[in-house]
């Protein structure tokens, strides 16, 4: 290469050397449908309850759980869970086309990473957490209708609570858009659901 600097042109020369390899890139996993296949699984461990690898499974699988005993239900896909009793906590993750039915908890139920979730709560339960969900029918009983709902980058969420005389129920679509700006009056961030009307 030539420079233009007299100075550079009587400097060394570059060597043609070996340039060191770079590492390769990290593999990608698997998509779904190439990764083999894990046997169903239903056992009780200690105090939790696993349920895993359902699928399209024609009976429901039901399980009698205790005040102490928590529920995870992962990789179940066109399912029905059923959990009878008082249990602590139902975790649901990586599941499409699950539905579940619970009594009572003490706790919470967390669903991670489904797509067209069915819940249907029986008798009470504090909290229903929602993450990377897309698309839920939630029913509440009479006793649950005053339990709390947080969603997180969740989508096409409805609640069916119980009203009126008849005992109907009365589908109620959770937002799915905010409108957030910071209010100087207020000296704070002022968030606002978005309304269509027309």
């Amino acid at each position: 290469m030539t420079h233009k600097n007299p100075s550079l042109r009587s400097g060394s020369v570059v060597s043609s050397g070996q340039r060191g390899k770079s590492p390769a890139p990290g593999k990608k996993p698997k998509p779904e449908s190439m990764r083999t296949k894990k046997p169903p699984k239903k056992e009780l461990d200690g105090n939790k309850w696993t349920i895993e690898n359902y699928e399209k499974d024609s009976e429901p699988i039901e399980i009698e759980a205790s005040l102490t005993q928590s529920v995870l239900i992962s990789r179940c896909n066109n399912t029905t869970v059923i959990v009878r009793g008082k249990a602590n906590q139902v975790t649901v993750e990586n599941s499409t086309r699950l539905s579940l039915i619970v009594e009572t908890l003490v706790s919470t139920v967390d669903v991670v990473k489904a797509q067209n979730f069915a819940l249907q709560v029986l008798g009470t339960i504090p909290t229903v957490m929602l993450d990377q969900v897309d698309s839920a029918q939630i029913y509440f009983s009479k006793e649950s209708i005053s339990t709390q709902v947080f969603t997180s980058k969740s989508a096409g969420i409805n609640l069916n609570v119980i009203s009126g005389e008849d005992d109907d129920y009365k589908e109620v679509a959770l937002p799915s858009q905010i409108c957030s700006y910071y209010d100087e009056s207020k000296g704070d961030l002022v968030n606002e659901i978005v309304a269509h009307a027309g």
